[in-house]
């Protein structure tokens, strides 16, 4: 690959060529070259006397050292590409499809859609509690309640999900604000917690090391046939990884309930984040008042937790339903278009897996078009299948209960490759 062109100048913008006056007073512009091989050493992790970051966009070197700190997105965004050519949209085709897009629509909300989303959100909520007020908390109340808190709270995942990728409203502002509102009042958790991990995610899908979805690797799974082999070899056996298919069921959501519930508090207060916090105490004083008096303390310790644990399954298995069984791998720095597609597969598309899923089950769509409002993604589905076709990518679409029986699949077939590099590597 032939070097990038760096115009030299310092700091955080585009290096400009610098001009200086020659002997007959015409500007000479002064300009470098360097390798790939010099950039890559530009990631801020590689040695103590390399300390500077570098990426390349459009055949230009970036400094993006003291950038990082403020990029709106969380440091680590931009800095995952430190190194590497951060360039976006690299294929034409995909630019031509992008213009497509917003020519057509497809970017702007339609907020009677997300209204009604919360609309659904609230009575499930306001029903859990009056079932437990009007009925008491015998046993077929009790387990109705449960069953209307966790609809509410899962439905209130995918609704901030929304709002985290500023596709409800119009501006980024109201979209910013909305969020840190319902998310914390609504969910109990923080919204600047969810964005500087989920940006990272899209940043870098299935890249071990710099997504976050993949720190269950290598501590509770070992993820990917790559990643597996390595730890196989290196006699790494944290767990039995050749049975994680089998404990995947219930250890995965089972380990995310306290993992939320303690990184939620540690990070507000890590990140004096005082507002964030001031909230989602706000939502667990709401919800204990509420409810203790209706149920009591030990009741009402049963059906706040239960309803967290069936939410976080049914979070844990719509999340890695298009990721585990895909390419998990280090960064290869492939293409930004390519790698979204290497790292996402989608669920075929009903009226239930639409609202089961969030419309996460259209996980193609959302990863090259994160800003999309979900109800256009079905619109934008033939597009990209046919920008796929045309390029030879795979296209990937299962069912439902094949996706999720793909994380199974996945999880066996790395295990026994672990096994077999740990006993004969």
């Amino acid at each position: 690959m032939a070097p990038p062109l760096q115009d030299t100048g310092l700091g955080l913008r585009e290096k400009k060529a610098t001009a200086s006056l020659n002997a007959n007073g015409g500007e000479v512009c002064a300009r470098r070259f360097f390798t790939w091989d010099e950039i890559a050493l530009r990631t801020g992790r590689i040695a103590p006397y390399l300390q500077e970051r570098w990426l390349v966009i459009e055949r230009k070197v970036y400094d993006i050292s003291q950038f990082y700190k403020r990029h709106p997105g969380g440091s680590r965004v931009i800095s995952h590409y430190a190194g590497q050519d951060a360039t976006q949209l690299l294929v034409n085709d995909f630019r031509e499809l992008r213009a497509t897009v917003e020519k057509m629509g497809l970017l702007k909300p339609n907020r009677l859609f997300f209204f009604l989303m919360l609309v659904h959100i609230i009575v499930l909520d306001v029903a859990a509690w009056l079932t437990i007020w009007y009925f008491g908390a015998s046993s077929l109340p009790f387990f109705v309640g449960v069953a209307c808190f966790t609809i509410a709270q899962t439905q209130m995942s995918w609704l901030q999900h929304d709002l985290g990728h500023l596709s409800v409203l119009s501006t980024s502002k109201w979209n910013h604000v909305t969020h840190k509102i319902l998310m914390s009042l609504v969910k109990g958790m923080p919204a600047q917690w969810w964005n500087y991990l989920h940006f990272q995610h899209h940043a870098k899908p299935n890249c071990f090391r710099k997504d976050p979805d993949l720190n269950m690797h290598p501590i509770l799974f070992a993820l990917g046939k790559t990643l597996a082999a390595e730890l196989g070899m290196k006699k790494k056996k944290f767990m039995p990884y050749n049975y994680q298919h089998k404990y995947f069921f219930f250890m995965a959501p089972t380990l995310l309930v306290p993992f939320f519930q303690i990184s939620i508090f540690y990070s507000s207060i890590k990140r004096k984040e005082w507002l964030d916090l001031a909230l989602i105490v706000t939502y667990n004083i709401r919800v204990c008042l509420i409810y203790i008096p209706l149920m009591g303390f030990k009741c009402f310790m049963a059906y706040y937790w239960l309803s967290r644990l069936l939410e976080s399954c049914w979070f844990t298995w719509v999340s890695q339903m298009n990721h585990i069984p895909m390419n998990i791998d280090y960064d290869k720095n492939v293409d930004w278009v390519t790698m979204q597609l290497q790292a996402t597969c989608n669920v075929e598309q009903s009226l239930f897996n639409d609202w089961f899923t969030g419309h996460l089950n259209f996980q193609i769509e959302h990863h090259l078009f994160p800003t999309m409002p979900r109800h256009n993604y079905w619109k934008v589905a033939p597009l990209v299948k046919s920008l796929c076709a045309k390029h030879g990518i795979e296209y990937q679409t299962k069912t439902l209960l094949g996706a999720f029986a793909g994380i199974l699949h996945s999880l066996k077939d790395s295990g026994e490759i672990w096994l077999d590099a740990y006993l004969h590597g």
